[in-house]
């Protein structure tokens, strides 16, 4: 009768978790420092619930891009390159008088800013098919980037870019191809005007979208070229 009595006891103490008997939370598995969880950054149910919500605030952005950019975002994510959690978007598919730039705060699923966006002169007229990644060239970069330092100069409020992609963009800082105000770029015209390769955008917009996404966070330049999708590592599924 005492050893049934001193059983319940344990069993007592043990459940209010009093002294040393307790029983410990249960922790989610782990691989290294990284939590596996359906919904982590990169995953299948990430992807999917990302889309669904972004897509239902811009619908006119393209599913197939998001989808590519939000992988460009997860491998760099897992480099620790991003500090904000934020993704810019340019689709260079696009005209230049469709709203082609979308900003968006990955963390709470939120289109911050969805604009328009000039490209080079020697890219095109008013869809952009050529890219260059040399200095002079006065076209647009495709790929992958990370936002720098701001600065004022000729154009105003600027922000540098840092290309992630050698022999795509890797010589966007030193080209200083970078996001500024123009007057030629603002809603209602057939085609706007062109940049010598910046990432041009109404001066009503250039200071709270510099303020935004300035000092690390991810820019994803996007336009169907067969060699950059192929080679790309933050793109191709099937490069690590």
């Amino acid at each position: 009768m005492r050893a049934r009595f001193l059983l319940y006891v344990l069993a007592l103490l043990s459940i209010v978790g009093w002294g040393q008997f307790h029983f410990a939370p249960i922790s989610p598995v782990t691989t290294g420092n990284i939590s596996i969880d359906d919904d982590s950054v990169g995953s299948q149910s990430w992807m999917d619930k990302e889309t669904k919500s972004i897509t239902a605030q811009a619908n006119n952005i393209n599913p197939n891009v998001l989808k590519l950019s939000l992988t460009a975002y997860s491998k760099a994510r897992h480099k620790n390159l991003d500090d904000k959690g934020l993704l810019t978007i340019v689709d260079y598919s696009k005209p230049s008088s469709e709203r082609r730039l979308w900003v968006v705060d990955v963390k709470k699923q939120k289109v911050l800013f969805n604009t328009w966006v000039a490209h080079g002169k020697n890219s095109g007229a008013l869809n952009s098919t050529s890219f260059s990644n040399d200095p002079r060239s006065l076209k647009s970069s495709l790929g992958v980037f990370l936002t720098s330092d701001t600065y004022s100069g000729k154009n105003g409020y600027s922000l540098h870019i840092q290309g992630l992609e050698s022999g795509i963009n890797d010589h966007a800082y030193n080209r200083a191809i970078v996001f500024h105000g123009a007057s030629y770029v603002s809603g209602g015209r057939s085609m706007m005007g062109r940049s010598w390769g910046c990432l041009a955008v109404s001066r009503d917009v250039v200071k709270p979208l510099i303020n935004t996404i300035k000092s690390n966070t991810l820019v994803v330049a996007y336009y169907p070229d067969k060699n950059w999708l192929k080679h790309s590592s933050y793109v191709n599924t099937d490069i690590a």
